[in-house]
Formats: structure tokens, C-alpha cells, sequence
């Protein structure tokens, strides 16, 4: 299983085109902030101090949740290459379980997004210093390594559903393009989940890299928030936050952390025995 592992590690990585493409959704969404939306949702802020490091925050956490689910979608192209090329089979006629090949195949993609995932995180962090915002503590950095490896294991396993239908790469790149197209407002990255309708809120919160960014924002947000919420009510940095998507809400219930923890992890195993299910079905 690991020599699995290594080579689809190698054929991402050398495909540079696949590399950039795995990322594209992110740049896409820090040169908006960048160049358009940062400056509109800074300002919504008025003369609050501190604005600038608050919104950096917030989008570079919704950032770093949206290329877990990317990156795996691009290691998982090395799957559907084998599958297209016919090396799958070659695979199976192998000494190796098609158990082991299937969790090669995963793992390599955990590791592709976790890997890619960190240097966005790296330079998410550069970028809000750069900027005049502050690096996260030590402990709050281990937090979001650990929610990061937790995106992507959801994001692995929600990617690995999908391409279980999937058996030419024309089909492949289609649902990654529209994945890639849509994820940033399923996120509530390119627009704050409060600015959305109820109803469109409610579809959102089917979407599990909702509670991954929701998770990150809790984490990134916490010392900015203190910076510039101090001395406002509660009520008004409530509102803020379920604004922000920085708490999600079920009626008056808020979603705790442990909660939200639950969910991806729920999610994961079930994206993962459905996969399974759905692929030993067409292998009958």
C-alpha cells in the first residue's frame, strides 16, 4: 500500500498543471478579496479598529477550509487516470487486495490535501501579518492543524464519493470545475451566510465544509474579535458572528465546536461506506 501511496503522490506533484488547477478555486477567491471584496467588507466595518486584521481573518479561514476540498479533488485525478488508462486493471490482476489499492488511493489524497492545505495555511498567516495582523499562538496554531487534517479527511471522503461515479477524466474535470466553481458560496467565502436568504442558509448548512470554515473562523477570528468587538454588547458580536458564519445557528440553537466535530466525522465515515458500497456494486 505505501509504494500506492508514494507513486500517486509523485504523479501529482509532477503534474504541475494539475497542482495549479487543485489551488485555482483558492487564488480565485484571495484575488477577489484582494482586488474587489476586501476593501466593500472592511468598510462594512466603518472606523472599527482593527477591521483590516477581522476580515483578513475571516476570509482566509474560509480560505484554508475550501483547499482541503481542492487539493483532494486533485490527487483523486490520479485515480481517474488509472481508471481511464485501464492501469486499474492491471492493478487488479496484481498480488495487491483491491482494499489496499482503495485505501492507497485515500491516503495519498489525505496527504496531498494536508500538504497543500498547510501552505495555504502558512501563507494565509503571512499574508494577515503582512497586512498588519498578528501570527496565531502556539496553541491556537495546533488547533488549526488538527482541524485541517480533519477538512481533509472529510474533504477525501466526500471527494472519493463522487468520483465513484465518475470513469472517464471529461466527466472528472466537469464536476471539478462546477465543485470548484461553486464551493467558495457553499462555504460562505465569497459572501457572509447572513447576507443569504433563509432558505439558501438552510441548503449551505448541508454542506459540510460549512462547520470546517465555521470551526477555523473560531479559531482565527478569536483574537481580532477581541481587538475590535471590545466594550460592544454580546448581542451585537453575536450578530456579527452568526453574520459571518462565524457560529451557525438551527432556529435559536447555536452549533457547538463538539458539534461541529461530530458532523465531519459523521460525514467521513459515511461518504467513505458509501463509496465503498457504490464501488463494490459496480465491480459485481
Amino acid at each position: 500500500m505505501i509504494p500506492i501511496i508514494g507513486r500517486n503522490i509523485k504523479i501529482f506533484f509532477r503534474d504541475k498543471a494539475n497542482v495549479f488547477f487543485s489551488l485555482l478555486a483558492v487564488l480565485i477567491i484571495i484575488g477577489l478579496y484582494v482586488f474587489f471584496l476586501g476593501k466593500n467588507l472592511t468598510s462594512s466595518l466603518g472606523d472599527t479598529v482593527g477591521a483590516q486584521y477581522v476580515m483578513d481573518s475571516w476570509i482566509m479561514s474560509g480560505v484554508i477550509s475550501v483547499s482541503g476540498v481542492t487539493t483532494t479533488m486533485g490527487a483523486f485525478a490520479v485515480m481517474i487516470d488509472d481508471r481511464a488508462n485501464k492501469i486499474l486493471k492491471d492493478f487488479t490482476v496484481s498480488p495487491i487486495r483491491s482494499s489496499r489499492l482503495a485505501a492507497g488511493y485515500i491516503l495519498s489524497s489525505v496527504v496531498v490535501g494536508f500538504i497543500m492545505s498547510i501552505v495555504t495555511f502558512v501563507l494565509a498567516e503571512a499574508y494577515i501579518f503582512l497586512n498588519g495582523g498578528e501570527l496565531l499562538p502556539p496553541m491556537a496554531m495546533l488547533k488549526m492543524i488538527g482541524l485541517i487534517l480533519l477538512t481533509v479527511l472529510t474533504s477525501s471522503a466526500m471527494v472519493y464519493f463522487l468520483t465513484s461515479f465518475f470513469r472517464s477524466q471529461n466527466a472528472f474535470a466537469t464536476a471539478s470545475t462546477i465543485l470548484g466553481t461553486i464551493i467558495g458560496f457553499l462555504a460562505g467565502v465569497y459572501v457572509p451566510i447572513g447576507q443569504f436568504s433563509d432558505s439558501v442558509q438552510t441548503v449551505i448548512k448541508l454542506f459540510p465544509m460549512t462547520y470546517s470554515a465555521s470551526l477555523m473562523r473560531q479559531v482565527m477570528m478569536e483574537e481580532p474579535l477581541k481587538i475590535s468587538f471590545a466594550g460592544v454588547p454580546v448581542e451585537g458580536l453575536d450578530a456579527f458572528k452568526l453574520m459571518m458564519g462565524h457560529t451557525i445557528r438551527f432556529g435559536e440553537t447555536a452549533v457547538t465546536p463538539f458539534t461541529s466535530i461530530l458532523i465531519l466525522s459523521g460525514t467521513a465515515l459515511l461518504l467513505y461506506g458509501m463509496s465503498i458500497l457504490n464501488i463494490s456494486r459496480k465491480a459485481k
